[in-house]
């Protein structure tokens, strides 16, 4: 398997065709059963996202073409990644951002006949080298397996969000990284 780093947005923006099919597959399984429609909303948000400074990608690339990808990016101050709890209220001093705090993975995904072999860690591992945040956070389903495994990763949760009206239920977890 190869790994490779992208942080040049016009090189981010070229690799959409090849994230597009990877993604509709594994956020078409279950506990997403996500449709056309996301995927599109993937599209549009990916189009924005990777053109914020600090953005990076990794792919994972194979004999069989891309296996899987994740990227993520500093929350800048504007952000409204520490709205929406549902069980929880967030002092203002941990939801403070300046891009340079946390940094978020905000999609991780490996082909099914590609997990269970160390892909998705190595991913993981190559989009947080070289971070400077203090600390990494994420969202995912509770119900999915991900979740879990982001617990032997090291995350700890935060709460429960509803990240945008009509969303399911996510599970906000954070992990330091420096310190």
């Amino acid at each position: 398997m190869e790994y490779i780093t992208v942080t040049d947005p016009t090189d981010a923006g070229r690799q959409l065709d090849a994230l597009a099919p990877v993604y509709e597959a594994v956020f078409g399984e279950p506990p997403y059963l996500e449709g056309p429609r996301d995927v599109a909303d993937f599209l549009e948000r990916y189009q924005r996202e990777h053109k914020t400074p600090g953005f990076r990608l990794v792919l994972a690339r194979d004999d069989g073409g891309l296996a899987g990808f994740a990227y993520g990016l500093p929350l800048g101050s504007g952000s409204g990644w520490w709205s929406g709890f549902l069980d929880t209220d967030l002092p203002e001093d941990f939801t403070r951002e300046d891009a340079r705090r946390t940094f978020v993975v905000m999609e991780l995904a490996v082909l099914a006949d590609r997990r269970g072999h160390g892909v998705g860690r190595a991913l993981h591992a190559a989009l947080l080298d070289g971070v400077t945040a203090e600390r990494v956070t994420l969202t995912v389903r509770p119900e999915a397996p991900a979740a879990a495994w982001y617990e032997r990763l090291g995350y700890q949760l935060v709460g429960l969000t509803r990240p945008w009206d009509e969303a399911p239920v996510y599970q906000s977890m954070i992990k330091p990284l420096q310190g």
